[in-house]
């Protein structure tokens, strides 16, 4: 079974829900605290929740970069274990047994798996409110791709790696020694997109995603990305601050209420995964 590691920096409200997608596919999950300052009330909320951080960072500025530096540090400790690299609102979904997938890629000296982001709505585009016992699969019976097309954002993942595999800021490209990285189709390190591309669930737009986007947006100096966020609120604003699930593009499915997602149940994912290796 291979490891979890997630950086926490923002809120906890997904986190509960994230952890136990993982439980029974993970050997030990690694949860990194990434606080702003000596009072950021995060780390309650992770003791609160009976987590154990392994290891707690507090910096006076947000910066994505590091949240990548993490990630990669506490891989390094376990160079030659299989490792999911996930944000506490993914839920990452493999088309096959992760055991399957890892000894496939041992077989054939894959060092990392990737994928792309299904982006998770509430009804009739709407973003809910949510809580820690929040049936969330519920809250969000939605399931779209209207980030990338609203805002331009990387939709790539890499979400299953060898320990000694470095990942590029936000995780969405393998990196090199040689500082190439692996965008583009296809790549000798990586298991083939047709044999594997995992769906990356992605569960950030809740109630509280417009003043997470706008505070991005209205802080260029800050954030190298703001003005993707700026793109997406001012689409967001023009429809009302929802998304318009009838517009094809954004190629929005109800999915069936269950326990669990279903890998074959988004019929879109094909000609998806198409358009997202491109990102």
């Amino acid at each position: 079974m291979p490891n979890l590691v997630t950086v926490v920096g923002h809120n906890t409200t997904i986190l509960p829900h994230m952890l136990k997608h993982y439980e029974d596919k993970v050997e030990k999950m690694y949860v990194v605290v990434y606080r702003q300052h000596n009072n950021d009330g995060i780390l309650e909320e992770i003791e609160e929740l009976g987590i154990r951080p392994y290891k707690v960072v507090t910096e006076p500025k947000f910066n994505w970069n590091k949240v990548t530096d993490l990630y990669n540090e506490v891989k390094l400790t376990k160079p030659n274990d299989w490792w999911i690299v996930s944000d506490d609102d993914e839920l990452q979904v493999y088309p096959e047994p992760l055991e399957d997938i890892m000894k496939h890629c041992d077989k054939h000296g894959y060092t990392f798996v990737t994928g792309g982001f299904l982006d998770r709505l509430g009804i009739d585009g709407t973003f809910p409110i949510i809580s820690r016992e929040t049936d969330i699969l519920k809250a969000f019976p939605l399931a779209g791709f209207f980030r990338y097309p609203l805002s331009g954002a990387c939709a790539n993942k890499v979400t299953l790696m060898k320990g000694n595999q470095k990942v590029t800021s936000g995780q969405h490209y393998a990196l090199f020694d040689d500082n190439t990285n692996s965008w583009g189709k296809s790549h000798p390190k990586r298991m083939p997109i047709q044999e594997c591309f995992t769906q990356v669930h992605h569960f950030k737009w809740d109630s509280t995603c417009i003043e997470r986007i706008k505070e991005v947006a209205d802080n260029k100096k800050e954030y190298s990305y703001s003005e993707e966020y700026e793109k997406m609120y001012n689409s967001l604003k023009a429809f009302d601050f929802k998304v318009n699930i009838k517009n094809s593009v954004f190629k929005v499915v109800k999915m069936k209420e269950s326990s669990y997602i279903k890998y074959t149940e988004y019929k879109y994912w094909n000609s998806l995964t198409k358009l997202i290796i491109k990102t």
